[in-house]
This record gives C-alpha cells, sequence and structure tokens, in this order.
C-alpha cells in the first residue's frame, strides 16, 4: 500500500540561484555572488564544477547565525568589497537565496547604500542583482532572472544596426558554439547572452585566471537595446520574465519566441527566421546537414520505430524533445518536469497535437519518486532525461540516454550537441544506437552485423 507524499523525494530540478550563478558565468569578467550561506555557494559551486569540469569561483555573504535575525547588509558590502579588491572584475552578479529572501533582506536597497559609498572609487565593478529564491521556482527560473536582470543593468539605447540578440536557453557550451557559429556564417552581427562557452568549457592555462577569459561583454549588452530583434529559446518563457520580451517592451526591439529547435521542424523554423532577418538563403553547408539528417532518418526509422519512452528534465527542453521523437516514430508515454510553470501541458499540445491520441502523460511538479512509479507501470523502452535518473534507470534496467544539465556520471556532457540539424544528427545516432545495442545484449546469440 502506497502513502501519500509528504515531501519531495529526489527533486527533478536544482535550487534558483544556480541557474543565476550559471547565467552570470557567461558574462565577460563577472564574479557571480550569492547573497546567503557559505553552504549555499559550496554546493552549488561543487555541483556545477561536476558537470563542466572547469574551475569555478562562487562568492558568498557568509550568512550566519547573527546575520539570519539582523539582516545581511553588513555582510553583503564588505563580501562585495572584498570580492572587488581580490578580483578585480567589471561586473558581480549577485543572486539571492532562500534565507536572505526569507527573513526579507533589502537588497536592491542595500546596493542603492553601497554605490553610493563606493561612487568615489575607481574601477568599481557594475552590480547586477537578481532574486532568486529557490521556494519560487526552479534553476531555470534563476538563469532566466539572471538574464533578465543583466540587461534591466546594462542595456542602453543606440543608434539602431543590423545585429541580432540570441538569448538560448540553459543550453550546453556546445550547443553556444553551434549557435555562435551560425550567426557567423549567416554574417549576421549578433550577441548571445549567456555565452559560457569558454568560461566552462576552455583550454588549458598556462598560469591561473581568477576570472576564466571568454563570456558576453558588457558592451555588447548594452548595445543590445539597439538590435533589429531578438531570437529567445523557451516554450514555457513568457515575455513578462524573460530577457527579449523586457527589451521589446522597454526598447520596441522584436522578440522573435521559438522552441528550442530540436528535431527538422523547429530546426528549419530558426533558420527560416535567420533568412528573413538577413535576407539571405542559409549558407550550403546546412543544406548539406538538413539533407544528411533526413537520410539518417529513412536509415534508421526500421530500429527505433514504435519505441517509448520517458522523458524528463526543464519543461522547454522536454517539450522539444517530445517533438522530436514523434518526429522520429518514438512515443513518449511520460513527459515529466519538476517545473511547475502551468504551461508545459498546452505547449506539448502545441508540438505534437493530441497529447492523450498518442498515449502520452504529462506531469509537471514531479519528483523521481513519482517518475520511477510511472515508469514502472509503463515499462518504456528507453529513459532520455540527465543522470539524476540513472539509479531508476539501474533499477528498472532500462537504458538511460543523457541529455541536458546536470551529466555527473558521464565524461563530456558539457560538449554534447543538442540544437539545431547536427545536434538533431547526433541525438538522432544516439538514441539508434542505444536502441541496437539493447538489442545485442539481449539476443542468446548476438551479432556483429546490422
Amino acid at each position: 500500500m502506497k502513502h501519500a507524499k509528504t515531501a519531495t523525494q529526489n527533486a527533478c530540478k536544482l535550487c534558483n540561484p544556480l541557474g543565476a550563478c550559471l547565467a552570470f558565468r557567461g558574462i565577460e569578467q563577472c564574479v557571480p555572488f550569492l547573497h546567503g550561506s557559505q553552504g549555499c555557494a559550496t554546493y552549488i559551486r561543487r555541483y556545477l564544477i561536476s558537470h563542466y569540469k572547469e574551475p569555478i569561483d562562487i562568492a558568498s555573504s557568509n550568512f550566519n547565525e547573527e546575520t539570519a535575525v539582523f539582516g545581511g547588509s553588513h555582510n553583503l558590502k564588505l563580501g562585495l568589497k572584498n570580492v572587488t579588491q581580490q578580483y578585480m572584475p567589471e561586473v558581480i552578479g549577485i543572486a539571492t537565496t532562500c534565507l536572505s529572501e526569507t527573513i526579507g533582506d533589502d537588497v536592491k536597497g542595500i546596493l542603492r547604500e553601497y554605490r553610493k559609498q563606493t561612487a568615489a572609487d575607481s574601477g568599481a565593478p557594475v552590480l547586477i542583482h537578481a532574486s532568486t529564491p529557490s521556494y519560487q521556482g526552479s534553476h531555470i527560473d534563476g538563469f532566466h532572472a539572471a538574464v533578465r536582470a543583466t540587461l534591466e543593468a546594462l542595456a542602453e539605447k543606440g543608434a539602431p544596426d543590423s545585429s541580432v540578440n540570441l538569448f538560448p536557453n540553459m543550453v550546453s557550451p556546445a550547443d553556444l558554439r553551434h549557435m555562435q557559429e551560425i550567426l557567423d556564417d549567416f554574417r549576421l552581427p549578433s550577441m548571445i547572452l549567456p555565452d559560457y562557452s569558454k568560461t566552462l568549457d576552455g583550454g588549458p592555462w598556462a598560469e591561473y585566471h581568477r576570472i576564466p577569459p571568454g563570456g558576453t561583454a558588457t558592451a555588447a549588452i548594452a548595445r543590445s537595446a539597439s538590435a533589429i530583434g531578438s531570437i529567445e529559446f523557451g516554450s514555457t518563457l513568457e515575455a513578462s520574465k524573460s530577457g527579449a520580451g523586457w527589451l521589446e517592451s522597454k526598447f520596441g526591439v522584436p522578440r522573435y519566441h521559438l522552441p528550442l529547435p530540436i528535431g527538422i521542424r523547429e530546426s528549419d523554423r530558426f533558420f527560416e527566421l535567420l533568412e528573413t532577418l538577413c535576407r539571405k538563403p542559409r549558407p550550403e553547408k546546412y543544406q548539406d546537414e538538413r539533407r544528411r539528417l533526413v537520410d539518417a532518418y529513412a536509415d534508421g526509422h526500421k530500429y527505433i520505430f514504435g519505441k517509448t519512452a520517458v522523458l524528463y528534465g526543464e519543461e522547454d527542453l522536454v517539450i522539444s524533445m517530445a517533438a522530436f521523437l514523434r518526429e522520429i516514430g518514438v512515443r513518449p508515454v511520460l513527459c515529466a518536469s519538476g517545473g511547475k510553470s502551468g504551461l508545459m501541458k498546452a505547449k506539448l499540445g502545441e508540438l505534437v497535437g493530441d497529447l492523450e491520441g498518442e498515449g502520452m502523460k504529462v506531469r509537471d511538479g514531479v519528483d523521481f519518486s513519482d517518475i520511477e512509479d510511472e515508469t514502472e507501470l509503463l515499462r518504456p523502452d528507453l529513459i532520455i532525461g540527465n543522470s539524476k535518473g540513472y539509479t531508476m534507470s539501474r533499477k528498472s534496467r532500462i537504458p538511460l540516454i543523457r541529455i541536458g544539465f546536470p551529466i555527473h556520471d558521464r565524461f563530456g556532457g558539457q560538449r554534447l550537441h543538442h540544437l539545431g540539424y547536427r545536434g538533431t544528427q547526433e541525438l538522432f545516432d544516439r538514441i539508434v544506437n542505444t536502441v541496437i545495442e539493447g538489442r545485442q545484449n539481449d539476443s542468446e546469440i548476438g551479432y556483429t552485423y546490422l
């Protein structure tokens, strides 16, 4: 007999300020700073390092018992002063934790006081504040809050230009590099925010850097208000919470809102938008990538058609992956997320169609205990999501295809492609090969030829 749950068991999401720290890491010469306890900074730093395999410093105002009672104004100001002296950053990205939000610290007011006190100091960094309590939202909410706060702090209206802003959502460094390559091949001046393609996936250093090279330049962020448009990936991201939405309402920069471009159909939409914005056809190399992908669909269809999958992760990733799976003949019998936007089912319906007719369950606000119970009943052929589902995969003996964040139990998670024809090709190959490997392993005699 199963009893009603009274608490989350192994959440299918991460904490709000983690996403903000990741976004701040994609700004040039920026130090992420948590207004809260040292434990929060240690947890987030260790969690990010495990996925990206790069050194990550996250400063903290170091709350203690006294601070929790009387407020963290002194700690925040002292912490900002120390970070400025030790790191000499251009930007400090400040995210609040549950503790500082719960006691009601007026962070905006504290920062106003601090700016007045340091107004005469040369080289004072730009201070960006994002409100990110984990009891309201998940890591993806913190990510978007940090992006919007960065634009609010830095964007300035200037002379109109022909550039485009790209807000790619929380994707891999490999995806960021691919997006920049596409924009460059279109010869379209652009700003990607955030851009942690180097700061979280760089080369070896001859000497230690307190702040790794790379990231979106503050000057480029300032010019974002003069762009011809902003492309923003994310099905559930509402304009009222998005960076592109703020630029549109404040400066009139058109917002082009697309799902993550995974699969042929959604990648086509992205490339068609770029063709419209720059008024030129896509480079031939992307036509070739598309043709190879169509050919791969035809070649691999016989191996995967009719297979079923349990799919979990951030809502936007789940929605786009579900549409891609239906495109290749795989049926997601469960689409699950710890997110609570309230939009997941409707957005899935827009991309996939009749969810009930497709036999697709949609669950939001769930944890891995819920997902494991559903998986036990559904018995899918595949499980697709981050490495937090490994225990479920091992227990059920159903193969796990790792995508997204975090990937802690495999090497190279930061170099996985998901987006565009190229990312779709890699995902498709991995899915097909996982099915083939399962057939080989289940065979009594085995075989070495397809």
